[in-house]
């Protein structure tokens, strides 16, 4: 996706995750979501901070100060769990202005901010185009990890995409990723990584709809609707974030 498009995609999928939250009622959010020990609650006061979190880069990227993402992950963490347990409505009213918070510095920042390299917590270098994308794997991620109906085939085809090239990017990237082959029964999709077979692993070739790679990849499921050739079994996706 080009710039434009990433950005109309990031402010779809807040929609999408709005017209979630917006139905929680108080007792809904004590509800364990897909990332233990997470709760709902846990997930809706990561999705507002994190966006906290994209503009501090995004000033980066506009005046050029090196500014962290997070000033520290215990710090992170201690944010996340402060507004965990807020009522519904807090949580929705954060989220919704948080990202339009975040959408505001995007559309503001001038054309040298787009090419000045920035550093998110995760340590590689990039630009602000793919601190958008990012934008866009969180919120398309959490949304299913809030357990409320929406799943990975809900997710929209070009940010299906964006998110898996963007996992499998940082995976070919590592010199720990075990040697696996992905391809995409619908989809023109064809990885390889790795270099170094593991145990239960040795050649393995794995291949699924888009949804169930990217369940897989992302770690929430455990294979579902993927099958693999060249090992006994699915095996344990690959660290990747």
């Amino acid at each position: 996706m080009r710039r434009e498009e990433l950005c109309e995609a990031v402010e779809e999928s807040t929609r999408r995750l709005l017209t979630t939250v917006d139905r929680f009622t108080d007792n809904d959010l004590p509800h364990p979501s897909l990332v233990p020990p997470w709760t709902r609650g846990h997930v809706l006061s990561h999705l507002a901070r994190a966006a906290d979190s994209l503009r501090r880069l995004l000033h980066w990227a506009r005046t050029g100060e090196p500014t962290p993402q997070y000033a520290s992950m215990a710090a992170r963490a201690a944010e996340i769990e402060a507004g965990a347990g807020r009522s519904a409505p807090a949580l929705a009213a954060d989220i919704r202005a948080t990202a339009e918070h975040l959408r505001a510095d995007v559309r503001a920042l001038p054309p040298a901010g787009w090419r000045t390299p920035v550093r998110p917590r995760t340590g590689e270098w990039c630009t602000a185009e793919r601190l958008v994308g990012i934008r866009l794997r969180e919120l398309e991620v959490h949304h299913v990890d809030l357990d409320a109906g929406y799943t990975f085939a809900d997710v929209p085809g070009a940010a299906t995409d964006w998110i898996l090239h963007d996992i499998l990017t940082t995976l070919a990237a590592r010199d720990d990723t075990p040697a696996l082959r992905i391809t995409a029964a619908d989809a023109a999709l064809d990885a390889r990584l790795g270099r170094d077979a593991r145990p239960g692993m040795e050649g393995a070739e794995l291949s699924g709809t888009r949804a169930a790679l990217l369940g897989w990849l992302t770690g929430r499921t455990a294979g579902e609707g993927v099958t693999v050739a060249g090992a006994g079994r699915v095996p344990r996706a690959p660290y990747w974030i």
